[in-house]
């Protein structure tokens, strides 16, 4: 019996070891973004999932800041949320409003200001920074080089309407996922030394005939 209990004893925390790096392993899996940076020494990646926030909006928002320097978009949704800039709404702009604060960005001038979307992705970006900094990266040199929002399973709700009928009554989340990027400096190109062009043997031969 004592061996048998040894030998349980022995196997017991190799088993849970094993155990947890599966299950370490398989979580590490499921985060997967949808494109890997062109250099990833020089990037810094956040993302956010099953986030209780608007998909249709958000996705405006992400779509307001690609390739925008990461102070230029931060500055720039504080201002949303403070309602002094406007996202403009270019796919789901159905019912959506004209105001002036968007005719700079979108020529037919639909923009909101979804705040909502505007604070979860400041705290992705937020998020990101901080894992530039940990790095070691130039955080005044960064820009969004990848931004993607999709969407999420919807949740499941219930409204009352009359005559005791139930209608559904659904949240839409969505996942976000941003990569922040060091801009590469840009190589001076070396200036093209003129070559002259070489005397072909068919100009020899008519300047020997024109002499003669």
């Amino acid at each position: 019996m004592k061996e048998e209990e040894s030998e349980l004893g022995s196997g017991s925390p190799s088993s849970l070891s094993a155990a947890a790096l599966s299950q370490a392993r398989s979580s590490a899996a499921m985060v997967k973004y949808s494109t890997e940076a062109a250099n990833p020494t020089k990037s810094a990646k956040a993302m956010g999932r099953d986030l209780r926030v608007h998909f249709k909006n958000t996705r405006e928002t992400a779509f307001a800041l690609r390739r925008m320097p990461l102070m230029k978009a931060k500055r720039y949704l504080e201002d949303v949320i403070a309602h002094k800039q406007a996202i403009p709404f270019r796919r789901f702009c159905r019912g959506v409003g004209r105001t002036a604060q968007a005719k700079n960005r979108q020529p037919n001038g639909q923009g909101r200001w979804p705040a909502k979307s505007a604070n979860f992705i400041l705290d992705l970006l937020k998020n990101a920074e901080s894992n530039a900094e940990v790095k070691g990266l130039d955080v005044d040199s960064l820009y969004i080089s990848h931004i993607q929002v999709n969407q999420a399973m919807k949740q499941r709700r219930r409204t009352y309407r009359a005559h005791g009928r139930i209608n559904p009554y659904m949240s839409s989340p969505c996942h976000i996922e941003l990569i922040l990027s060091e801009k590469e400096e840009a190589v001076k190109k070396e200036a093209e030394t003129q070559i002259a062009p070489r005397k072909g043997k068919n100009a020899q031969v008519l300047r020997s005939g024109a002499s003669s």
